[in-house]
């Protein structure tokens, strides 16, 4: 069996909760995100087994968007900016450290 069928693909719960509070948020404030940031909250809300490159991609999404925590309004829960939204889709900080477990674990393991 490959290493990576022995590694969990599910996010640990407090990711899942923290897509489900930025899909809360895009709703009530109506930004944050793209429709790819919509479907990788609900697949991680939902705890779906991710891919091993879904998983290459949220790395990258982190590094990429790493920048917008120094936005105007990042945290802020009364009036939360676009990149902080965009972040908890994601799975927010614990995404983050998980997704890069994850990598670590995984390599370059294809996709099954």
């Amino acid at each position: 069996m490959h290493e990576a069928d022995e590694i969990d693909l599910r996010c640990p719960q407090v990711v899942a909760d923290n897509a489900a509070k930025g899909l809360r948020l895009r709703a009530q404030f109506g930004r944050g995100g793209t429709e790819i940031g919509v479907a990788r909250a609900n697949e991680l809300k939902n705890r779906e087994k991710l891919a091993p490159s879904t998983i290459r991609r949220m790395v990258s999404y982190f590094a990429r968007h790493e920048v917008d925590k120094r936005g105007r309004n990042y945290g802020n829960e009364a009036n939360p900016s676009a990149g902080h939204i965009a972040w908890l889709l994601w799975g927010g900080d614990e995404g983050r450290a998980w997704a890069l477990e994850i990598k670590r674990k995984i390599g370059n393991a294809p996709d099954i």
